[in-house]
């Protein structure tokens, strides 16, 4: 089977999108690139997450051609493949429609510096895309342009894309934003706009957040 890690890593990590509530039902997708090669292996189309196996997972060139897979591949390959296209440095990506961060998205409204964990994307702010055609190539290229180099962008009316250097970065980098989304619609439900830190105070929330955590191979 090519590429047996990455499809079930696809399979186990489409299950913890659910359970974690980042999504529902068969919404959502997920794709881990192999470093070697360049194929992607992605999440199937309209398929029940705790249904999927490694197997259910799609294997596609760059370019999107099938590699291997009996399954349709998601509707968003176009999104996760420009993803790789444009960012050297990115090797997972996961789309939600967790409802935090979709609700922002719907409001057509940025995610500000209100928390030092948004540092955590490698910019200040979560930025929002304009609204494109869900599966569209305009998409994509939307989504791609307005991260410009972050980790996270939210998709107007839509949800979120977080990505990462692997699958674990970029789901757990999914779960902050959507924490972070959440704490900032309960302040605006407050009445309140939450006070904002300044680009000094995120430059050394980044520094602190490069060395936070075990050592690799502690």
């Amino acid at each position: 089977m090519l590429l047996q890690t990455q499809r079930q890593t696809v399979a186990d990590y489409g299950r913890r999108l659910v359970r974690a509530g980042l999504t529902a039902g068969t919404g959502g997708n997920l794709s881990v690139r192999d470093a070697v090669s360049g194929a992607v292996a992605v999440s199937p189309s309209g398929m029940a997450y705790e249904d999927i196996t490694a197997a259910d997972a799609v294997v596609l060139s760059p370019a999107g051609a099938v590699l291997e897979g009996a399954r349709k591949p998601t509707s968003e390959t176009a999104l996760h493949l420009a993803f790789y296209a444009a960012r050297a440095d990115v090797f997972a990506v996961v789309h939600t429609h967790s409802p935090a961060a979709t609700a922002l998205a719907c409001l057509r409204r940025s995610l500000p510096p209100m928390s030092y964990l948004l540092a955590l994307t490698g910019r200040d702010s979560v930025p929002c895309a304009p609204y494109r055609d869900f599966g569209s190539q305009a998409l994509a290229e939307a989504a791609v342009k307005t991260a410009d180099g972050g980790g996270a962008v939210l998709l107007a009316s839509h949800g979120l894309v977080c990505v990462g250097a692997d699958m674990a970065a970029a789901f757990a980098l999914a779960e902050q934003v959507e924490f972070c989304a959440d704490v900032y619609l309960r302040c605006l439900a407050a009445g309140r706009e939450p006070a904002l830190l300044t680009a000094e105070e995120m430059a050394r929330a980044r520094e602190r957040l490069g060395t936070y955590g075990q050592n690799r191979g502690a």
